[in-house]
């Protein structure tokens, strides 16, 4: 699987890198790296576009994304506040080939086959961001030490597998870049109609070759990820306001008709 390769800045022997991110948006190219990412959302929202799949992300999430998965985090415009994440970098045999393997790890084991589809915590557990803070700003022995104790409440918890698609997609730079117009363009305009034709132009193709080339290159048809991002979004609008109707959470979302919504 080949996007954009994203080469993470370290120190010499550095084997737990932690990355800061501030700013009005993330890294925002669609992407992949070696090293297995865990993601704290400290501040922010927008969608984090995984593999096949589109996730919404707010204050407190929690991402653990895979080696070599490619991904995007697509920030929402922000006027009053900056984005704010922590990162850990790391590959399983950056402490040495069996580290993680010792039968006093066997508990983490299952982390690293977790880690291949990629999940989720299903509920903000605070210490997990606790740990994820003291990590960033400790010692060297306390921030290994922070990191085992990571690892064990990331598998103690229940979680939600970020993406089913674990076969291998064939994609080269040129099509990650390509394919992050269109995501860029759908997330900026979901709300608003979005035409085949306008859509396949923006990378000067057909509407017929370009529907053939999303299904190949993310494994669904075009209008079925739309869908799913307008849904997502409305999810959001129903849990933020719950008082609002059928509407009010229908028409802000792209679903001009409430039977076709429901």
């Amino acid at each position: 699987m080949k996007v954009f390769s994203f080469k993470i800045p370290k120190l010499k022997d550095e084997k737990l890198i932690v990355k800061v991110d501030r700013g009005s948006t993330f890294y925002d190219r669609f992407h992949q790296h070696d090293e297995i990412q865990i993601a704290y959302i400290i501040k922010g929202e927008g969608e984090l576009i995984f593999s096949d799949k589109t996730h919404p992300y707010s204050n407190g999430d929690i991402f653990v994304i895979g080696s070599n998965i490619p991904h995007l985090f697509k920030s929402f415009e922000q006027t009053d506040s900056h984005s704010h994440m922590i990162s850990l970098f790391f590959t399983k045999d950056a402490f040495g080939s069996h580290f993680f393997e010792i039968p006093e790890l066997e508990l983490i084991h299952r982390f690293f086959h977790k880690t291949e589809s990629g999940f989720e915590p299903l509920t903000k557990n605070v210490s997990i961001g606790k740990l994820m803070l003291k990590i960033s700003r400790t010692t060297k022995f306390s921030k290994y030490i922070s990191f085992i104790k990571l690892l064990k409440k990331l598998c103690e918890c229940e979680t939600m597998v970020l993406t089913n698609f674990i076969y291998p997609m064939q994609i080269s730079k040129f099509d990650g870049e390509r394919l992050q117009v269109v995501f860029d363009y759908v997330i900026d305009n979901f709300h608003k109609e979005i035409t085949l034709k306008k859509v396949s132009s923006l990378i000067h193709m057909t509407p017929n070759a370009f529907c053939r080339y999303f299904k190949n290159r993310t494994n669904k048809t075009f209008f079925k990820y739309l869908i799913e991002l307008r849904i997502e979004h409305a999810c959001q609008l129903l849990k933020n306001n719950p008082d609002f109707s059928i509407a009010q959470i229908s028409d802000p979302s792209a679903f001009n008709s409430i039977s076709n919504f429901t």
